[in-house]
């Protein structure tokens, strides 16, 4: 194995081999003894392959899930895309407004558990900060899949690749109070919620129906929502919800108005990364402004509800415009 590639020698344990004539009576006991000692070597080399023993040519176990988080200063190499506008898989309403966004491979999108976090991202002219908001399906871990507008932050366009470290930001400033988005619908049979402007990602969303009912844990979806699929009541309701860093506080009021964003008036934490205060605030009135129904990136197709009343169809396609820079 000089070239450092594994040899896969292919002896089927599992069935006898094919019936063979007898050797000749004339066979040489020297040459039956080297082919017993051959095929033992043979067998050997088969299952040492094939069992737990790591030769330097084998693949290194896949990275556990889980979203950037900490201190920790990491290093990868970032690409760019452009979402057109898409919240991406994260279920935004739309892109932020700055244009400064990310998308994360599998690992380190963790199924939706890197929603609403931030990441700085230093390259090779300077720094960015950006909010993960996608997915990138292709990417490996350490591979940043920015937006246009963040990568010229960064590096050249022209380049199209370049190395990167990174690091998440630590209880960011927050743009306003958490935000609530009950999905279309929903009812008090069939439970889902988006939240808004955590700054951290989220560990739990815990769902009670008015102000003495029991706590629910709502289960995250890949697309950023919260669901309790045997529903919640008809509210409304008081949620609780905890990030990843210990922060929780809960917001009271929120009703059963799918589709719109409810904003409540409270932080998950004070500037300065200090704790809220842990008290219920109702919602206040939804916004003027029309907010429309997510669009994800590449949301997933829902599986089939018997108790769920049929909700709006997932937008499977793609706004990923440079699949070429995209290459894991």
């Amino acid at each position: 194995m000089t070239d450092g590639s594994a040899v896969d020698i292919n002896i089927d344990l599992d069935h006898p081999p094919a019936e063979r004539p007898a050797p000749s009576s004339g066979a040489k006991p020297w040459l039956v003894a080297t082919g017993v000692t051959v095929l033992a070597a043979t067998l050997g080399l088969t299952l040492t392959l094939r069992s737990g023993s790591t030769p330097a040519c084998a693949a290194g176990r896949p990275l556990a899930a889980a979203p950037p988080t900490g201190n920790a200063t990491q290093s990868g190499k970032a690409t760019f895309y452009d979402s057109n506008g898409a919240g991406g898989n994260c279920s935004n309403p739309a892109a932020p407004a700055n244009r400064l966004y990310v998308a994360l491979g599998p690992t380190e999108y963790s199924a939706g558990a890197a929603c609403g976090g931030f990441l700085d991202v230093i390259g090779p002219k300077g720094t960015v900060r950006v909010l993960i908001m996608d997915q990138c399906p292709e990417c490996a871990p350490g591979h940043l899949d920015l937006s246009r507008e963040a990568f010229a932050r960064i590096a050249e366009p022209v380049q199209g690749q370049v190395p990167v470290t990174y690091r998440a930001v630590v209880n960011p400033p927050l743009p306003g109070p958490l935000t609530f988005r009950i999905k279309e619908g929903a009812s008090q049979w069939w439970f889902a919620v988006r939240v808004g402007n955590h700054g951290n990602p989220l560990r739990s969303v815990e769902v009670r129906q008015g102000d003495s009912g029991p706590w629910q844990s709502a289960a995250r979806q890949d697309y950023n929502y919260w669901l309790i699929a045997s529903g919640a009541g008809p509210g409304p309701f008081n949620l609780r919800v905890s990030d990843v860093y210990g922060n929780r506080v809960t917001a009271g009021g929120i009703r059963m108005a799918p589709g719109q964003v409810q904003n409540s008036t409270v932080r998950m934490y004070l500037p300065g990364g200090a704790a809220a205060p842990r008290v219920s605030a109702s919602a206040r009135p939804p916004a003027s402004r029309p907010v429309g129904t997510p669009t994800p990136a590449r949301r997933p197709v829902e599986v089939a509800r018997a108790s769920a009343p049929a909700t709006d169809a997932p937008n499977t396609s793609s706004t990923r415009s440079n699949a070429r820079w995209c290459a894991g």
